[in-house]
């Protein structure tokens, strides 16, 4: 039957072409804007690791002072030098990484490359296996280097792509200022999205890295530091060290729940521990949140795209509300055909049926011109001067929910019209006719 129903369907198109692509057009405009920003909003609230997130903590202490002090507050969403050091002598996680940003004078050893400036992360060995970094060459550097200070480094693909013209670099000398490391390492191509481990700095959505160092060897070499940097008590940035300033981000791998009950009952300690010292000036008050809690909590996703998903949502639904009426009109100008399939048997859950068919198809063809409507606004996205504007790509998900959507909503404006078309006397038409 749904051949049949499908027959008459593209008749009835044939015959009433003007209402058939308004209604068409009605759908794939709403489709198209709809999937405009919901395939954003889907990239943007993406899980970067998956499979992972959930064994990821962002640990938080409060070791700032009185002044200014309100009970419920958050505590801060870094930690000082000398906090990170001491949990990280703790070891009390599976993995952890300590690390900041910064910015490194590269000093390319080909002459007919000049001098630049590069983002780079001063962090420690278990970055590369907690975060399942993708290696192209080499290795990442090991625990013992983070303890000897080593000068050693890992660069991005790209970064191996501009000096060394993507051949093999581990070995070669890297020279940052007055400063050389060995290259360890090449990354593959890696960009996680949002940019989860850092949101402190080049925004939510920018690019990864070009060059890693551990922490220790990057603040020995005195490079420079440009991340988030806050301070209390009088201190300047110029003391970091030692001075009472958070500016540094802590990621734990904890494995399952009792281990994280557990890192969250040695963070308490750690801070009433600090208190008794006299370090810790304010009442307990620590969080430890998993990964996509710790970006839901900072609202990583702008909130222009959230305002622009809603308004492209309410603009589909006054798209459907066209679409019913153009329903509406479309199958009541057909009473005399429906009566008479009434008269010679056809009951109305037939009718009702074919009429869903015809919406179906409607549905589907509007999809399509959604689709390329779609892929434009992505285009349109792509050019603005965003950090987040190369992300903005239909996967096959989005793809997939581009057509169910087109035939929901199809499906959905055309139940009326078929309702009310079904309620046709038969007795009526004929005498009419």
């Amino acid at each position: 039957m749904f051949g049949y129903y499908l027959d008459l369907a593209l008749r009835s198109f044939s015959r009433h072409k003007a209402l058939t692509g308004l209604m068409v057009l009605a759908i794939a405009l709403g489709i198209g804007t709809s999937m405009t920003t919901l395939t954003v909003l889907h990239v943007l609230s993406n899980d970067p690791l998956p499979g992972r997130s959930q064994m990821l903590f962002y640990p938080q202490l409060d070791p700032q002072d009185l002044d200014g002090y309100r009970p419920g507050v958050e505590p801060p969403g870094q930690v000082t030098l000398i906090d990170g050091m001491n949990l990280l002598r703790a070891h009390r996680a599976e993995r952890q990484a300590l690390m900041t940003g910064g910015s490194v004078p590269v000093e390319p050893p080909r002459g007919d490359v000049d001098p630049f400036f590069a983002d780079a992360r001063y962090t420690t060995a278990d970055f590369f296996p907690m975060f399942e970094v993708p290696m192209r060459y080499g290795r990442a550097w090991s625990a013992a280097d983070d303890q000897a200070k080593a000068r050693v480094a890992v660069i991005s693909r790209s970064l191996n792509d501009r000096l060394f013209g993507g051949r093999d670099s581990t070995g070669q000398l890297l020279q940052l200022g007055d400063s050389a490391f060995r290259i360890v390492g090449v990354l593959d191509a890696w960009r996680p999205s949002p940019h989860f481990y850092d949101l402190h700095i080049a925004g939510s959505y920018a690019r990864a890295e070009d060059v890693f160092l551990p922490l220790q060897s990057a603040l020995d070499a005195k490079l420079a530091i440009n991340g988030s940097i806050s301070c209390w008590g009088g201190y300047a940035v110029g003391q970091l060290a030692t001075a009472p300033c958070v500016w540094l981000q802590f990621w734990v791998q904890l494995d399952d729940p009792a281990q994280a009950v557990g890192y969250r009952s040695f963070l308490e300690h750690y801070s009433q521990e600090q208190q008794a010292l006299g370090r810790f000036q304010r009442p307990l008050n620590v969080r430890l949140r998993n990964l996509m809690d710790w970006l839901g909590y900072q609202r990583v996703v702008p909130s222009d795209v959230r305002l622009q998903t809603w308004l492209a949502a309410g603009f589909l639904l006054v798209c459907l509300v066209n679409t019913v009426g153009l329903m509406l009109a479309k199958f009541m100008r057909r009473n005399d055909e429906l009566g008479v399939r009434r008269a010679l048997g056809a009951s109305k859950r037939a009718l009702f049926a074919q009429l869903l068919v015809e919406s179906g198809v409607i549905g589907l063809s509007g999809g399509l011109g959604g689709l390329l409507l779609a892929l434009g606004g992505l285009w349109l996205v792509r050019q603005r001067p965003t950090d987040y504007a190369a992300l903005a790509q239909l996967d096959a998900p989005m793809l997939l929910v581009t057509f169910a959507l087109a035939l929901g909503a199809s499906l959905t404006a055309g139940l009326l019209p078929a309702w009310r078309a079904c309620q046709i006397a038969p007795a009526l038409q004929l005498k009419e006719a």
